[in-house]
Order: structure tokens, then sequence, then C-alpha cells
């Protein structure tokens, strides 16, 4: 029997079927008898989640109503259904499944794609099938071919697919009963809005909360400093004393127990230069690389990560949902291989230090199911990279640039320290002189980067001119987040690293949410309205401010406890945890959410009536023109008549600008994203007649 190959979606498999032989049926690929095949084989695919949880009226009736009393929401066992719009492409995978005797699980190689194999496998019915999975990190030809060859068994993707399970169920679970129980109390608060809750994106939430708590109750406090500038016979420089106080008379003290004048001579008593080196910086993981890309161009993580779903479709990188940093000596040969091929692409030529594999990059031992982010074997045509758009051919050239300064010299400067004497007191200097740019020629410093001026050659015993003053400042409060710096946050559970060299000593500390669903999270508290981006610094909305004060003092406002949480979601898959006692554990804490949150509402200061944030008009309403269109829970409706426009519209979620460009314009750009009854996408445009809308094609 020709075995049956089920892909995530149509562009994976299309990537499959570029490896073989076939023949485009609908809903399917069929696979020439070939090497690998002798029989031949069907590719199909799924379009997502084809599969998804009932809605809780499915269980009970009563649970179709929004009341306090008929929570919690604690079915029994879970039933699943084919989404709607998406039966047709089910009934094709159906129909394969039962005629064959062999099935592959070829969806993405992590727990989501377990998840999305398992639950259409199971909701075909069928049993006693041999399943076999599919486990490559390239859409390369010969990687996929290899990956066919070299099939796994399915105890690994079993395991990671009660993690997805647990995972999907605890937070269904979370986010019925605590959207539930938080909007139904607020209402009694006076505000109509829904609060969506969430076992992660709550949490989250809240790290921007306490961030600008921390800002609001900032005191800036002056202090004070002892600065002198000396000039010698080679230039001039400047030194710091010792002291850093709060009071200016401390400092005014330590000048006057000195004698020290306004202009005095001073020696230079001691002159120190060390060799120092810096080793190229580590490959990327999917949140590196979110986090310089959003430092870099400003880019949203969701951008980043979908840029570089693009990028591995087009087999230009390894598979990017990757939290290591490292690679295995494979990967590594062949890049050492092709470095000078990889050099042409990038524009730059420089010497080759070292071929060997050095442990920094080059370590089995810390590359699990996926290794670091590298530039797959295909070496693309200057012509193939320019073509790009400029979103992927930035990316592609991070990620490029990354993997070859594995190559390169470490950068070299000659790191000068000296200490200059004023009548008894020593004041320090520290200077960089660059000796060997190294590595960091692959990547020109941005305009932003300070140049500090370098020392001017200085000898011991030296006399120089000095100028001493007290130098006042002022602390600075912590900034608000950026996007990339929202990721690190989640990462490390709240603990704030700039320095990506420094997140290796947090690895252990559990992080909200996994590598693949970070950008996804932050995407949703934008689309709940909880926070808003503007010029990439993250900032809650008045919605966001109330939905924190309301969850404060509980487990939902708890950053480290829903970080536990992953982190035993990660021992189901590693076979040492069990879904039953995760489930049993979030329903206890449902339970625990029912019974305190009516009275936490009261002690965190929450008024017995609040005046629910004022709504944002999008534009004039173009039926009654008295009006504005305004954005609510679940549509967008005008303030004074009955014109309404749903949010999601043939699945696609309408944005505020494209319910704007309908009433000022009549019609809004070609849409994509559509999708038909059939489960297939479509582009459009959106026109406005007589209040209802209709398609432009």
């Amino acid at each position: 029997m020709k075995p049956v190959i089920l892909a995530e979606k149509p562009s994976q498999a299309k990537a499959y079927g570029e490896a073989f032989k076939t023949v485009k049926r609908d809903g399917y690929l069929e696979v020439a008898p070939d090497p690998i095949f002798p029989e031949g084989a069907y590719i199909t695919w799924g379009i997502g989640h084809l599969v998804e949880l009932k809605e809780p009226k499915a269980y009970d009736p009563k649970w179709g109503r929004w009341s306090l009393a008929a929570l919690p929401i604690l079915p029994t066992e879970y039933q699943f259904q084919v989404a709607r719009g998406k039966s047709q492409q089910f009934n094709i995978i159906k129909r394969l499944i039962k005629e064959t005797d062999t099935v592959i699980n070829a969806c993405d190689v992590d727990r989501e794609g377990s998840n999305i194999f398992y639950s259409i496998y199971r909701q075909t019915g069928v049993r006693g099938k041999t399943i076999r999975r599919l486990w490559i990190n390239s859409l390369e030809t010969d990687e996929v071919r290899k990956g066919f060859q070299n099939l796994r068994d399915n105890r690994q993707d079993l395991l990671l697919y009660e993690e997805a399970r647990a995972r999907q169920i605890s937070d269904w679970l979370v986010g019925m009963n605590g959207s539930r129980l938080y909007s139904l109390l607020l209402q009694q608060k006076g505000i109509s809005e829904v609060f969506a809750i969430g076992r992660v994106q709550t949490p989250t939430v809240y790290l921007i909360y306490q961030r600008e708590k921390e800002i609001a109750a900032f005191k800036p406090e002056p202090f004070y400093e002892i600065e002198g500038v000396f000039q010698a016979a080679n230039g001039r420089y400047k030194g710091m004393a010792k002291l850093k106080t709060k009071k200016r008379e401390e400092a005014l003290e330590l000048l006057t127990k000195h004698g020290i004048n306004p202009q005095e001579d001073g020696t230079v008593t001691e002159v120190k230069t060390a060799d120092k080196r810096m080793p190229p910086p580590m490959l990327h993981s999917l949140s590196t690389l979110q986090a310089a890309a959003n430092r870099k161009w400003k880019y949203s993580p969701a951008k980043v990560l979908s840029t570089m779903q693009k990028l591995y479709e087009k087999k230009l990188v390894s598979y990017p949902r990757t939290d290591a940093q490292h690679i295995t000596p494979a990967e590594f040969q062949y890049l050492a291989g092709q470095v000078e091929a990889y050099q042409r692409v990038a524009g730059i030529e420089f010497e080759v230090a070292s071929k060997a594999p050095k442990k920094r990059f080059v370590d089995s031992a810390k590359v699990q199911e996926h290794y670091a982010i590298i530039p797959t074997k295909t070496v693309p045509t200057a012509r193939k990279v320019e073509g790009l758009p400029p979103d992927e051919r930035r990316l592609y050239d991070e990620v490029l640039r990354s993997a070859l300064a594995m190559f390169h010299r470490d950068y070299r400067y000659a790191e000068t320290k000296v200490t200059t004497d004023v009548k008894g007191l020593p004041f320090f200097t520290t200077g960089k002189t660059e000796i060997d740019k190294g590595w960091k020629e692959l990547f020109p410093a941005t305009k932003e980067a300070k140049q500090e001026p370098p020392l001017p050659p200085l000898t011991q015993g030296e006399q120089v001119k000095s100028k001493i003053a007290i130098a006042e400042g002022m602390t600075t409060p912590p900034k608000p987040y950026t996007e990339g710096q929202l990721i690190a946050m989640m990462k490390t559970c709240g603990k704030f690293v700039e320095d990506a060299e420094d997140t290796n000593i947090l690895k252990e500390v559990e992080g909200l949410g996994t590598e693949a669903t970070r950008s996804g999270i932050i995407e949703t508290i934008k689309r709940h309205e909880y926070i808003k981006v503007t010029k990439n610094i993250v900032s809650l909305t008045d919605k966001g401010r109330i939905l924190c004060q309301a969850v404060e003092g509980n487990l939902l406002s708890s950053p480290s406890m829903t970080a536990k949480w992953e982190t035993y979601l990660k021992k189901i898959g590693n076979g040492e945890g069990s879904s039953d006692v995760f489930l049993q554990t979030i329903g206890q804490f449902i339970q625990k959410l029912l019974s305190e949150v009516p009275a936490q509402l009261q002690q965190n200061g929450l008024p017995e009536t609040i005046e629910a944030p004022a709504k944002q008009a999008i534009a004039a309403c173009p039926t009654c023109r008295k009006g504005a269109i305004v954005s609510t829970k679940s549509y967008y409706a005008c303030t004074e008549c009955k014109q309404s426009f749903p949010s999601v519209f043939l699945k696609k979620r309408l944005t505020a600008k494209q319910i704007e460009y309908l009433c000022t314009k009549g019609k809004t750009p070609v849409i994509k994203g559509f999708v038909s009854k059939n489960g297939k996408k479509f582009s459009a445009r959106l026109v406005l007649e007589d209040g209802k809308l209709k398609m432009g094609f």
C-alpha cells in the first residue's frame, strides 16, 4: 500500500513534493514510485488546525450562557470537532488514511506539529495504522529525502502530543472560566467589556504593568561625583575619583581634605595596557534573532517569525522555531566546506581564521530537537538574494553573517587603565584602542553606537594640568519595554537581561510560553487591546490596566507560577510528567479562582463602579453621519445608529484601518487571506453598499 504523508499546510506539502516526481490531485499529491517509496506515496496536508475543541455548550446547555452560577466549566472528558469550513480537506485526509497501512507525520517538528497530526488522525476514527515520524530541520531536497529514508518511530511524537494536548486543554479551561469570571464581575462594576484571560497572556500583560508601576513610582535623585579634565603633552582626557554620593557636601569635604582647587597640577602614576579579545557572537535562536531585528529595524517578533518561515519554505534557512544557539558537527561541516561561497553571497571577503569546530558554537549536548538558525547547504545566487523582499533579505543577511562570524578572527582591542594623582586623590580613566576589528567587520556599527574618544599617549610620571569640578547627575527611571525586550522578559520570566551573553546564565529559569508561541502571545494581547505599541515602545491601555488591577494578588499575575506550569508541560513531553496530573492542577486552580476572586477585586482597591475606557473613534458613521464607528468586543459599531461591521469576516480579522477605508472611501484595498466555505484562501476588496459588506474581485 502507498503510505500517506500528512503535512501541516499546503506550502510544506509542496516542499516535500519537490523532492519527488508528483502529480497534483484534489487535496493531495501523488508521488510516483521512487527508491524511497517503491510503490509511490500520497502527500496530503492540513490547513493548520483542522480539528479543535468543542464549545462549552456542546457539553452542557447551561454553559452556553455567560453566568457566574454556571461556573466552573470542567468537562469530565474533552471532545473535538472538525473546524468550520475545513471538512472538505479533512474528508480527503480521512479517505487516504483509511486506505493505507502506514501514515507518516510530516507536520512541523515541535509539539504543535505533533498535536495537529494526532488530533486529525484521532478524529478520523481510524486505528491500528503504523505511524512514522519525519524529523528534519531543513526543507532542502536532499534533507527531505534523507529524512524520509530515516523515519523515526512515534514514541517521542506521542509524548509531544500528550504535552501539546495538555497545553491546549489547559489554555481552553483557563480561558473559558477566567474570561467569564472576570468579565461578569467587572460588568457588575459597570464595564461592559470582555476581558479575555489566558494562562500565559495574562501574566505577560502583568509584566508590563509591573514595569509601568516601577516607572510611575520612581523618584529621580541627584548624585555627585568628582571629575577631572586633564591636559597632557599629547592631548586631553577625563578621569573620575572613586566617589558617588547623594550629598554634595561629601564631595566638597573630599576636595577640601586634599586641598584641591579647581585648577591643579597632577601626575600620571600608573598606565596599564592589556590586550583583550571578544569572541564572535553566538548563533541565533528565534528569540535572539527577534531581539536583534527589533533593535536594528524595529520589526515586531511576529513579523520576524513569519518572515523566517518564508525563508525556511524557500529553503534558505534552517527550522526557525528553535531555542538552541548551537549546532552539531554535521551542520558545522557543511558550513565550513562552503565558507567562501557564503562570503560571496554576503558581499564580504575575509581570511578564515579556523575551520576547526569550537565548543562555543558546536555542541551536540546542547542541541535537542532543533539546532540554531543557520543558512542551509543551498547557497543562493546574488540575484536570488537581491530578488528577496527587503525584510527577508535583511533577516537572511543577519543569519548568514552570524554563521560566517564563527570562522572570523576574534575582535581585539587594547584596554588602557590610567591613574592620575592630584594632591593624593586618585582619578581613574579607562580607554580602549581597537587593534583588529575581526568579526565586527561583518556587522557595521549603527549611527546610534557611541564612539568614545581614544586616550592620548601617556607615560608614567608625566605631569598634567587639571580642571577639577563636582559633576552633578540625576538617577533615571527604568525604561518601558520594546517588543524585542518583551520577548526576552518572557523568556527570563521577568528578570531583565540586556546582554545576550548573560542569557546563558538564566537558561534554567522557567520562561513564559515557548520559543514558538511568544510572538503569538504578544499579538494576542494587542488584539485584545490590553497593550499598544507606539514607535516600538510597549504600553498598557486603560483596559489592560483594569485587567492587571483585577488579577493582582492571585496566580494569574504570577509569571513564575505560569512558568512552572510550562516547565511541567516540558516534563510531559519528556515522559517524566502526567497530563492527568497537570489538568487536575489546572482544575484546582480554577476552583481557587472562583472562590477567591470576588473578594480580591474589593481588596485590590477597585471602586464599586468603574468608568469604562473611552472608545477611540475610527471614522464617522457612513449611514447616520452623526455617530462614530468604534471597536467593541466582537464587531465594529456606530455610537448612534445600528450600523455595524464584523471584526472577523470569512475567517479574516478586519483591522481598524480597513474599516476606516470602508467608511471614508466605500471600499478597501485588496485584502489577502479570506477563506471560502471549502477552506480555500482568496483575496478580494470589501465594498460597502447600502450599509452592507460585499466582495469586490
